[in-house]
């Protein structure tokens, strides 16, 4: 069975009309794309879209073989013209299944959008899922995983989560974002997300093959994510982690009684993490990267981390720390990046980046920036993936070949 993607845009397009925005002003030649729509082995249309006809001529695919054309989603736009050629469209309902006469079943899927989502196994047995803008699947997806999932990462990346929580999406699956919006710059910007999240993305007019796995980039074992306050650091750790069904969300801040601002803080953190992940907090590190199995760890933030070691070693004393206290805090930081060389869980970690700004005033600021600039770098060098945030835009500094 073979697909051709006679759109991958969302259902206004990219860019979409009259918008002025800089994501839709960067859209331009592979870039530009049409409301999603999807034709399966020329006979099964998959949504019915503005200027459907030109769409697959220039794809090189002709709709006069198409027997059946479900939609997957209200359309709220203009009328969309039905070519002459096209049965009248339909949406299935949930659970109901439906056999062509080419051999193709479909079944129609609860999601928790408006629509409806699409499993379609061909008659060669090869199965597609197809989900529509904006929805994750309402329900457990029952059966194998699926050859090839079609649905929009970039918006909802749990939506990922849940199919890989259930064995709906599995290491081999191939799974392609469609309906791409202007939430996510174009490019290159939208690629690192999608290959994070081990997805990509395809042109208009691509024809995928169901089952001929394609190179999708791993994701890395070990990254560091640094940025300054307020950089959008936090927020692309998380978001580098949204698509797994479990995460372990590493807290080492702790509590601080009394600081309602500190609470604050805490409090947003937490309302946006996914309800599927935990929190641990701790600063002991270690034991966690040591265990042979478990879901991702999140990491947030080695900063505080080195906070507690100072603390522990007695950093804010000169005597204690010409004695023993140097000493002491090289030892923590070496278990902390022997453990994460030899950790076979992903890591995300956080920190802030160190020395961009004035020298501080105190002889403990200087010691803290320091020591930070120096846990940052010992870290950095057991990671396959570097990131730095500047201004909520992520500059890789060092990527996975």
């Amino acid at each position: 069975m073979y697909v051709t993607l006679l759109g991958t845009g969302a259902p206004a397009g990219l860019p979409r009309p009259g918008c002025p925005c800089a994501a839709c002003a960067r859209a331009l030649v592979d870039e530009v794309r049409t409301a999603t729509a999807l034709l399966c082995d020329g006979v099964l249309l998959l949504d019915l879209t503005p200027g459907l006809a030109l769409s697959a001529a220039r794809a090189g695919q002709s709709l006069h073989g198409v027997r059946q054309v479900l939609l997957s989603h209200p359309h709220d736009g203009p009328a969309v013209e039905i070519p002459a050629e096209l049965p009248a469209p339909v949406r299935l309902p949930d659970g109901r299944e439906l056999t062509l006469l080419s051999g193709h079943r479909v079944r129609g899927l609860a999601v928790d959008a408006p629509g409806t989502g699409y499993a379609v196994t061909g008659p060669d047995g090869g199965r597609i899922l197809y989900l529509p803008p904006g929805a994750a699947p309402a329900g457990s997806v029952e059966g194998p995983p699926y050859d090839l999932c079609l649905l929009d990462v970039a918006g909802r990346p749990d939506a990922l989560a849940r199919l890989r929580a259930t064995g709906a999406a599995s290491l081999t699956s191939d799974v392609v974002a469609v309906h791409l919006d202007h939430d996510v710059q174009p490019g290159a910007e939208l690629r690192r997300r999608l290959a994070a999240a081990g997805a990509r993305a395809e042109r208009d007019g691509a024809t995928l093959t169901v089952g001929d796995l394609r190179e999708v980039p791993d994701v890395p074992r070990r990254t560091l994510v640094l940025g300054g306050a307020r950089s959008g650091k936090s927020t692309e750790a998380e978001r580098r982690l949204a698509a797994f069904p479990e995460v372990v969300y590493v807290a080492t801040g702790g509590r601080r009684e009394g600081d309602a601002e500190w609470a604050e803080r805490v409090a947003d953190h937490r309302a946006r993490r996914p309800p599927g992940w935990t929190t641990v907090e701790t600063c002991d590190l270690v034991p966690l990267l040591a265990e042979e199995e478990g879901p991702p760890l999140l990491i947030d933030c080695l900063a505080l981390w080195l906070t507690d070691a100072l603390d522990a070693v007695g950093a804010w004393d000169e005597e204690r720390w010409a004695r023993k206290g140097a000493q002491a805090l090289g030892e923590r930081t070496t278990a902390l990046c022997a453990a994460l060389r030899a950790t076979r869980r992903t890591v995300v970690l956080v920190s802030n980046e160190a020395g961009s700004g004035v020298v501080p005033a105190t002889a403990a600021g200087r010691r803290f920036r320091d020591e930070l600039g120096r846990l940052n770098a010992a870290v950095a060098a057991e990671c396959e993936h570097v990131l730095l945030a500047v201004a909520g835009t992520v500059l890789p500094l060092r990527e996975q070949p």
